[in-house]
This record gives structure tokens, sequence and C-alpha cells, in this order.
């Protein structure tokens, strides 16, 4: 009888957690934005994004490459040394 208690025990726990597990992961979840092109009024040059979530991804990462790219040309300020 005790082991009964015991199990049951267990079960009524374990269903607890459960439900406050599901309920904090249900309160954390926020729904994701879907991608939208800017604003044609803003002229930021850049192109507004088209086509599937693969080639978007692909124009993120050629823009980033290009970014850091262009980063790397700069020339890095040289310290003073008139101390």
């Amino acid at each position: 009888m005790r082991g009964v208690f015991g199990l049951v025990g267990l079960v009524v726990a374990l269903a607890i957690v459960g439900v406050l597990a599901k309920k904090q992961l249900g309160s954390t979840r926020t729904p994701v934005p879907s991608l939208q092109p800017p604003a044609a009024s803003s002229g930021a040059g850049t192109p507004a994004p088209t086509g599937t979530v693969r080639e978007q991804s692909q124009q993120v990462q050629q823009q980033v490459k290009q970014q850091m790219e262009g980063l790397m040309q700069q020339a890095r300020p040289m310290p003073d040394d008139s101390k």
C-alpha cells in the first residue's frame, strides 16, 4: 500500500511539473514577425527582400560579407607616440 501511494504521489508531482513547464514555455514564446520589405520612401539603398527564405538568407550573408570586407579595407588608426 505504501508503494502505491508513493507511485501515485510521484505521478501527481510529475503531472504538476509538466503543466508548469508547458505554461512557462508557452509564455516565453513570442511570434516571429515575418520579413517585411522596407518602406519605399526610406531610400536606404538596400533592395527589398524577395524570393524564398534561402534566397533572403543568402542576400543577408552576402551583405554582411560585403560590410566586413569594407571594414577590413579601412586603415586602422595608429596611436600617437608623442610622450
